[in-house]
């Protein structure tokens, strides 16, 4: 008796992840279960690097927190993208698919994905729209911190700039006369 009771305790959590993996099956579309057991571009991008936007979104209602990263070339194409995301398979799938999206687009082809267009390709049903949203608002705040980035880097190269210039005029360099 005692042998079949150890035998059914060690089976049951096999069991239960088979009984909830069909109760997801029937919740959530084979997308959004594909984007959750096999993520795409999960990982993180130095955030230091001048060429990454991060953005870091999150919704207080339902505590899912997604962090998208993207690397933009100098002609402004998305190179590479990341994510990490604390939520549901619908949160985590939204990311997953956001970063595939925009990988080769334009900053502003980017700019151009919507929250409908994430809900409608993974087939979210209405109670799961905010996680399409969040990952829109990521997309939108990832490429705001790399704007921001380069507009800092854009003053950093002007003061320098100046303050060449400026030594230049206490050093009392003239021009060459020929």
């Amino acid at each position: 008796m005692m042998a079949l009771l150890r035998s059914v305790s060690r089976s049951m959590p096999l069991l239960c992840a088979r009984a909830q993996r069909v109760v997801c099956s029937a919740q959530y579309h084979e997308k959004v279960i594909d984007h959750y057991e096999n993520p795409r571009n999960v990982g993180s991008l130095d955030k230091n690097d001048s060429t990454v936007g991060t953005g870091l979104v999150g919704a207080p209602a339902c505590g899912d927190v997604m962090k998208l990263q993207v690397k933009v070339d100098e002609n402004g194409k998305i190179i590479d993208a990341k994510f990490k995301t604390f939520g549901c398979g619908s949160a985590i799938a939204s990311s997953s698919l956001a970063t595939e999206w925009v990988k080769g687009k334009t900053m502003d082809e980017a700019l151009k994905i919507k929250n409908v267009d994430i809900a409608k390709e993974l087939k979210l049903p209405p109670v799961k729209l905010h996680c399409s949203m969040l990952a829109e608002d990521a997309i939108k705040a990832a490429l705001s911190d790399y704007r921001i980035k380069q507009s800092s880097k854009d003053k950093m190269k002007q003061k320098q700039a100046v303050k060449n210039w400026k030594l230049d005029g206490l050093t009392g360099r003239l021009p060459e006369i020929q």
